[in-house]
C-alpha cells in the first residue's frame, strides 16, 4: 500500500480498531479453590488469563483478617505479588450477615464488615460483600429490610473517605427485585451497590434477567456468575456454564448490551460443595466459555 492509499484508509483502520469489542474482564472467587495457596491462585489466575481475584477463604480459614497473607506484616508482600502478577484483589467477601434486628449479633456482623473495609483499604481493593440475609419470621418483611437498610447506612458511614464501597449480593431470602430495590433506595449512598448473583434470585423467583437487570441496574457495581440444573421442585445441581438451564448466557448478553464495565466473577461452590469438579477442571472452563 503507498502513502495515498493508506491516508485513504486511515478513517476505516481507526473505526474498525474503535469497533473492536474489548475483551471481558474476568475474575474467580477463591471459593472455588479452598486448597490453593496465594501462589497457587496467582499463578493459575495469570497463566488462565484473568484479570482479578475475588476473595473468600484462603486454605481452610475464612475469615481474611486472620489469614497470614494479610498480617501487617506481609500484607506489602502479598500485595507486590499480586502486582508483579499483573492481577488486581477486587472484592472481598465477608461474611456478615445484616438481617439482625438488635443485640451482640447484629453488632457482631457490623464489627466484621467493619474490619473487611479496613483491609479492602490496605489493599487497594475497590469493594467488599456483606449479605442481607434472612427474613426472621418473627418480624415483618418491611422491618427486618429497614434493618438491613440501616446496616448499610452505618457500614456507609464507616466508608467515609476510604476507597471502599460496601455491594449487598443477591442471596440468601432477599432476592426478590423489589425488595432490593427499598433497600437501595432507602440508603441511597454512592458507596453502597449491589453485587448482582442472577443464579441465586433465579432459582427462587424464576424471574427473567431482563427483568432483575431492569430493577436493579442503577445500583449494580459487581456481578456473581454461575449455572446449573434448576429442577422444579426448586433444588439445583451446579454445572459449568452453558451446561445448565438457567439463562446465563442471557445475562452476559444484557450486560454487555448495556457496556457493563466490572469483572465477570466466577463462583465456584467448591469450598461448601466438596463434590464439585477440581478448580483445575472449572476455571479454564469458565474462561473458554466467556471467550466464546
Amino acid at each position: 500500500m503507498n502513502r495515498r492509499d493508506f491516508l485513504l484508509a486511515l478513517p476505516a483502520i481507526h473505526f474498525a480498531w474503535k469497533m473492536k469489542p474489548k475483551p471481558l474482564k474476568l475474575s474467580f472467587s477463591t471459593l472455588g479453590c479452598p486448597e490453593w495457596t496465594w501462589e497457587d491462585i496467582l499463578r493459575n489466575a495469570k497463566n488462565l488469563g484473568y484479570q482479578g481475584i475475588e476473595i473468600r477463604g484462603l486454605g481452610k480459614e475464612i475469615d481474611l483478617t486472620k489469614c497470614s497473607e494479610f498480617s501487617p506484616s506481609n500484607i506489602a508482600t502479598t500485595l507486590q505479588k499480586t502486582k508483579d502478577s499483573n492481577l488486581k484483589i477486587i472484592n472481598l467477601g465477608s461474611s456478615a450477615n445484616l438481617h439482625f434486628h438488635e443485640g451482640n449479633k447484629r453488632q457482631e456482623q457490623l464489627d466484621h464488615a467493619k474490619k473487611y473495609i479496613d483491609l479492602a483499604e490496605k489493599l487497594a481493593c475497590p469493594y467488599i460483600r456483606v449479605f442481607p440475609n434472612n427474613l426472621p419470621k418473627e418480624y415483618s418483611k418491611e422491618a427486618t429490610l429497614e434493618k438491613i437498610a440501616s446496616a448499610l447506612l452505618e457500614l456507609s458511614q464507616y466508608a467515609k473517605g476510604s476507597k471502599v464501597k460496601i455491594l449487598l449480593e443477591t442471596h440468601g431470602d432477599v432476592v426478590q427485585a423489589d425488595d432490593l430495590l427499598v433497600i437501595m433506595k432507602s440508603v441511597n449512598r454512592k458507596n453502597v451497590g449491589l453485587i448482582w448473583d442472577f443464579f441465586n434470585m433465579f432459582i427462587i423467583t424464576r424471574q427473567s434477567p431482563i427483568a432483575m437487570y431492569q430493577a436493579l441496574k442503577d445500583h449494580i457495581a459487581h456481578v456473581h456468575l454461575k449455572d446449573g440444573i434448576v429442577k422444579a421442585d426448586g433444588s439445583f445441581q451446579y454445572t459449568f456454564l452453558g451446561q445448565g438451564n438457567s439463562p446465563i448466557t442471557e445475562v452476559i448478553k444484557i450486560l454487555k448490551e448495556n457496556h457493563y464495565k466490572g469483572y465477570y466473577s466466577f463462583e465456584w461452590e467448591k469450598r461448601w460443595h466438596p463434590e464439585l469438579p477440581a478448580p483445575e477442571l472449572a476455571f479454564p472452563e469458565f474462561v473458554k466459555y466467556m471467550q466464546q
